[in-house]
């Protein structure tokens, strides 16, 4: 391995007959672009990878969100994809590297005064989701990506145009590394004082996949070629993050690590993801007034606000004079929300992940969907013969490419709206929905369903979602089916007990618990 002004080269020379079928340009060297590659070098392609940030495996680089970490929730889809790679103990690693966790612990205090918690599991057969390290996850695929022969990295480039008719692309090499946080980029990267414009490379191609996140550099450069639909929001939350260090009596995890906690606070709520190191990382979501309202206010009224809405994080699991300073030191974040179509130009470029459909933190699907991008993308190639080199096909390599991207945007765009609307929707049910009888009853009728009934094919959202590979466009809709089929099974209840009321069998204040669930079940 050769380390030149930011990039990494593994020599081919141990491998000469990988001859490329094509030259495969990706942006961003993030989980998506580093699965993406994976996939296509697998394939035998030449695989480029630019990135804008240094190496992410090096300590010293800045993180994309300026906080010590990132914990995410790696669920069936990731998991899976990662599967569909290929790739000899990749999986392996990151699920030894991760926590199991089998639901959500809700948070909360009784009007006697006590604490209490409440768990409520994600799935009737048992199943999990399990937290991972974004940094420790980036490192396994970077690692990976290293020692394949036909894989180069280059760190420090920053994509500034590219033309998709004549397939080639522009670069400047970054000597200063960028230190943008993603949602909020200023272009602060330069290179060395007094000497102009960063040096700018040229770099051909055959087929560019874009993972270079919501603010994408690519999906900006698309737009000049593609008729592209765009949507982009700002939700009124922004999130702010906190730590729970491990218990000081014994080093052990100060609550349960085999859960997501939540304190939810109707129009806010606070979570902790367990670490590998037995400390949390946390997360408050707030509308930005509540920000506003806690920044003037001292440490023992920031304290003193802080516990009526979250009782029993501090100081029972965050000293107070931490709790303050953390949310006084660590930034306060926006949450995007971006919808756009296609997701292609001809055969020259496809994006994926943030960069196609980012998406609010609420379902923990950000990158599992990112990730799953890749599988159905390359299932998309491998149908339509991109890497079938059989002399006897009628189209050329570039006309193949072209109508798989075409069947990928087709059936991509609706799935990734489904999950960017369901993420959006699913910040309620954190924040109050867990509290709510309603939402307890339809889980517990559709888990009993699906554990006692299971020819009828029935289960959660949650589970469709989270434990299931069906498309998430199907997943709405099953899920409003099921939902139908409650309500028509209740109002045929309500009927038959209105019959009795008529005939003086049941009283008439007996039927208002029915009718509340009937007017307040969601479908």
């Amino acid at each position: 391995m050769r380390y030149f002004l930011g990039v990494y080269n593994t020599s081919r020379d141990d491998m000469p007959d990988a001859v490329g079928r094509q030259k495969v340009l990706i942006v961003g060297a993030g989980p998506v672009g580093a699965l993406a590659a994976l996939y296509a070098a697998g394939r035998g392609d030449e695989v480029d990878i630019y990135e804008l940030r240094a190496d992410l495996r090096n300590p010293s680089t800045t993180p994309l969100n300026f906080t010590k970490s990132i914990n995410l929730a790696l669920s069936e889809r990731g998991i899976n994809s990662m599967r569909h790679a290929k790739c000899e103990g990749l999986l392996d690693a990151v699920i030894h590297e991760s926590i199991p966790m089998h639901g959500r612990m809700i948070h909360g205090q009784g009007q006697d005064g006590k604490f209490f918690e409440e768990p409520q599991r994600y799935d009737a057969q048992g199943r999990y989701i399990r937290a991972v390290d974004r940094a420790a996850l980036n490192k396994r695929l970077l690692d990976h990506l290293e020692r394949m022969p036909n894989v180069t990295l280059h760190f420090n480039h920053k994509l500034t145009g590219a033309d998709f008719k004549k397939n080639v692309a522009w670069f400047e090499q970054q000597m200063v590394p960028n230190t943008d946080h993603a949602q909020n980029p200023t272009g602060n990267a330069s290179n060395k004082p007094g000497k102009g414009r960063p040096e700018e490379i040229s770099v051909d191609f055959d087929f560019m996949i874009g993972a270079d996140g919501a603010h994408s550099a690519t999906r900006f450069h698309m737009m000049k070629f593609a008729r592209l639909a765009y949507q982009q929001e700002y939700i009124d939350t922004l999130w702010c993050e906190f730590h729970i260090n491990p218990r000081t009596s014994d080093s052990a995890f100060a609550i349960s690590p085999d859960y997501l906690h939540i304190w939810p606070g109707g129009s806010f709520i606070f979570i902790a993801i367990p670490s590998l190191d037995k400390s949390f990382t946390c997360t408050l979501f707030a509308p930005e007034s509540y920000f506003t309202a806690l920044a003037p206010l001292s440490p023992e009224e920031f304290v003193s606000s802080f516990s009526k809405n979250f009782p029993g994080v501090c100081p029972e699991l965050i000293p107070p004079q931490d709790l303050h300073k953390q949310f006084i030191e660590n930034p306060h974040l926006p949450l995007l929300s971006i919808k756009c179509t296609p997701y292609h130009y001809k055969s020259s470029v496809v994006i994926l992940g943030d960069a196609a459909h980012a998406m609010v933190p609420f379902y923990g699907q950000g990158m599992n969907a990112g990730l799953e991008d890749v599988r159905v993308l390359f299932d998309f190639l491998d149908a339509h013969d991109v890497y079938n080199d059989s002399p006897k096909l009628a189209t050329t390599l570039e006309e193949r490419r072209a109508g798989a991207l075409n069947a990928y945007t087709s059936q991509r765009t609706p799935d990734a709206a489904a999950i960017n609307d369901l993420a959006l929707r699913n910040y309620q049910e954190m924040s109050a929905g867990v509290k709510s009888p309603i939402y307890r009853m339809r889980k517990w009728l559709e888990e009993t369903v699906s554990v006692y009934i299971p020819g009828l094919g029935w289960s959660t959202q949650y589970s469709r979602v989270s434990f299931e590979n069906q498309r998430y466009s199907e997943v709405e809709k099953a899920t409003a089916r099921q939902g139908r089929t409650i309500v028509t099974a209740l109002g045929l209840g309500l009927f038959g007990l209105g019959g009795l009321t008529a005939f003086g069998l049941v009283r008439k204040d007996g039927l208002r618990p029915i009718r509340v669930l009937l007017g307040n079940l969601k479908i």
